[in-house]
């Protein structure tokens, strides 16, 4: 079940939990306040408890089957599973977290240090080679 934890520096830390593989997985995530995925957070929190006291029994005693059957719901609600994809990126998020070096990732992927970058530098320099061997062929070959 998502839970939130308010803190004084205008963050709200959502915590989820998910299915994987037979396992309880638990993704906590800290997002700002006034975004959207806090104030829908917000929302389904203010729901979940407004529906819990509905579900108690009346003054009489008398409990109300659709408000039990609502509470057994909750109760024995599905986990919201999670692919392997999904997995793999979490794992990824959480390494590069532990290790620091979400920064130098990120340096590193812009500019000339680039893979991409790389790659294309490599691609041009050999077809203008192609060209100058082309070239040099075509002029040997008209004597």
């Amino acid at each position: 079940k998502p839970q939130e934890k308010p803190k004084d520096s205008g963050k709200v830390t959502i915590t989820k939990t998910f299915d994987f593989a037979g396992e309880e997985i638990k993704v906590t995530k800290e997002v700002d306040a006034n975004s959207k995925e806090a104030k829908s957070f917000l929302k389904q929190q203010e729901k979940l408890q407004s529906a819990a006291p509905a579900s108690l029994p009346t003054v009489s005693g008398v409990k109300r089957p659709s408000g039990m059957s609502s509470l057994l719901g909750k109760i024995g609600a599905k986990k919201q599973k999670m692919s392997t994809l999904e997995k793999s990126k979490l794992d990824w998020e959480n390494f590069k977290e532990e290790e620091g070096i979400v920064e130098e990732l990120a340096i590193h992927n812009r500019g000339k240090d680039g893979y991409i970058e790389r790659k294309a530098f490599l691609e041009r320099v050999d077809h203008r080679q192609f060209e100058i061997e082309r070239d040099i062929r075509l002029s040997r070959m008209k004597p």
